[in-house]
């Protein structure tokens, strides 16, 4: 079934609230001529998160519309710094886990969380903002500064390139060989999964559904999860 007739077989079941993740997965992977529905998006969270959230989805929807025709490195900024503007905060305190990884539409209602929610959150939107999934991929790394593990979102110009970072510890967006502060460790996309080695070689490690975070949070974008933070980031 294409996803369109799925999503709305879908909302003739279940209240807009419900449906937010599988609309915005399944039209960024699934159908990718399919537009998400804003105003339903909008109330959605809204009635989930509060008006504050609803006017950071608005903000989030005009983005995504706005910057369609940009170049592609000028898509990176835009929803870099988009996503930057939004509260740090540990999973512990935001959702009572310890290690929660939120979808987008999780992120703009709590407005806030942690590094792994920035970097889903902003490859997901650069998905739907047209680039490709191939070129880019969520990447687990030591942040040597910081002495933890950290993540953040890497941008391949072709499969050999020396891929650009966009992080949320460092606000503007450098190519990989300049952090020397980021030791990279594995990294993935919608579909594949790689392994870090010496010498800053990388080794295909089979599908990214290995991962238990990243298949966690799959199925509960395709069963339309919303989770409440346990506190309230408004400011």
């Amino acid at each position: 079934m294409r996803a369109s007739r799925f999503i709305a077989a879908m909302l003739s079941k279940k209240p807009f609230h419900l449906l937010l993740l599988s609309m915005i997965f399944l039209s960024a992977i699934a159908d990718p001529g399919m537009k998400l529905d804003g105003p339903k998006i909008v109330s959605a969270l809204s009635a989930s998160y509060g008006e504050r959230a609803a006017k950071r989805g608005t903000a989030w929807l005009d983005l995504m519309q706005a910057n369609t025709s940009l170049s592609e490195k000028d898509k990176l900024e835009e929803v870099n710094r988009f996503f930057n503007t939004f509260h740090f905060i540990d999973d512990i305190n935001l959702w009572g886990l310890n290690n929660y990884w939120a979808s987008p539409v999780e992120f703009i209602g709590a407005n806030g969380g942690d590094c792994e929610d920035y970097s889903i959150a902003k490859y997901f939107t650069l998905l739907e903002l047209g680039i490709a999934d191939e070129k880019m991929r969520i990447t687990m790394v030591k942040a040597v500064n910081l002495n933890q593990y950290h993540m953040v979102l890497a941008y391949y110009v072709t499969p050999a390139s020396i891929p650009l970072i966009l992080d949320n510890i460092d606000g503007m967006i450098k190519p990989a060989n300049t952090r020397n502060d980021l030791i990279p460790i594995y990294s993935f996309n919608g579909s594949q999964l790689w392994l870090n080695k010496d010498r800053g070689r990388t080794v295909a490690n089979g599908n990214s559904s290995r991962l238990k975070q990243w298949r966690d949070l799959r199925q509960r974008i395709n069963t339309a999860e919303l989770k409440q933070p346990k506190l309230k980031l408004e400011f």
